[in-house]
């Protein structure tokens, strides 16, 4: 996990806060990165203001929050900041409510930060990996975690791995539905929740066998409104759902971005397998 790790410093990792609020939880998860001079206090402001504007799905799994805002001049370096609460507190979720832990990231662009995300998404999916988030004393005991090696897993399943979608006419048979071969994963700002998303998803089209013949691509929801029909169908949360409305094509909401099950099942109900 190197590249997590030279974003995480350890003056950027607060294990015993005390927030109030969530508001307040992503003001201090903001404050760590002003102290190591990753941004400025207007980041922080765009990160509680993107919440505000789109509610709580930045709640990307249950009782993780991860609070971002779209890169600006605020932004002086790519960094990451580890805040886990004292006490779980409300973040509006129907399902992933409470929230222990957040991580605050700030990008200096699309790129920086992707491998980190997939790191901490396959921490998240670990769940013995994950319990030991909550659990650890010290700074030194949570880069163990997060720099353990996680087992490859397939997705839990009960039922066969799926023959590909059709992807021409003459592919497709009286019963299919010609694909378009591409689905979209989206959040608010395209950086950061929607990753986590993308990367569960590439783990189950991977296992599938589907890895080189749909791809896939985490946007914001003004790209995602423009391109849909381009694509099967979105992926997303609920609160994203509400905001992108009818865009012509399915728009499919998962609760949580790090489970290959719950992404299993959508895409079985989404290709009618």
């Amino acid at each position: 996990m190197s590249n997590l790790s030279s974003l995480l410093s350890d003056s950027a990792i607060n294990l015993d806060a005390a927030p109030s609020t969530w508001q307040d939880a992503i003001t201090q998860a903001g404050a760590l990165l002003e102290h190591e001079g990753a941004i400025d206090p207007d980041y922080t402001a765009a990160m509680i203001q993107s919440v505000v504007d789109n509610g709580p799905y930045i709640v990307v799994a249950p009782g993780f929050a991860f609070a971002h805002a779209r890169p600006s001049k605020a932004v002086h370096r790519t960094a990451i900041s580890w805040l886990r609460l004292r006490k779980p507190l409300p973040f509006g979720h129907p399902k992933n409510d409470p929230v222990r832990l957040v991580v605050a990231l700030a990008a200096a662009d699309a790129h920086a930060h992707t491998d980190a995300m997939k790191d901490i998404a396959r921490v998240l999916a670990d769940t013995s990996r994950r319990r030991a988030l909550d659990e650890v004393s010290s700074v030194a005991e949570l880069r163990d975690v997060l720099g353990g090696a996680t087992p490859d897993k397939s997705p839990e399943t009960t039922t066969t791995i799926p023959t590909a979608p059709a992807t021409s006419k003459d592919q497709a048979t009286a019963e299919s539905v010609e694909s378009k071969g591409k689905i979209l994963t989206v959040c608010g700002n395209g950086l950061g929740t929607s990753l986590f998303l993308k990367n569960t998803l590439d783990q189950v089209l991977d296992t599938w066998g589907w890895g080189g013949l749909v791809s896939t691509e985490a946007t914001d929801t003004i790209s995602a409104k423009g391109r849909a029909k381009e694509v099967d169908f979105l992926l997303t949360s609920a609160e994203i759902a509400r905001t992108l409305g009818d865009v012509g094509v399915p728009v499919y909401v998962i609760d949580n971005f790090t489970s290959t099950a719950e992404v299993d099942r959508a895409l079985r109900e989404l290709y009618d397998i």
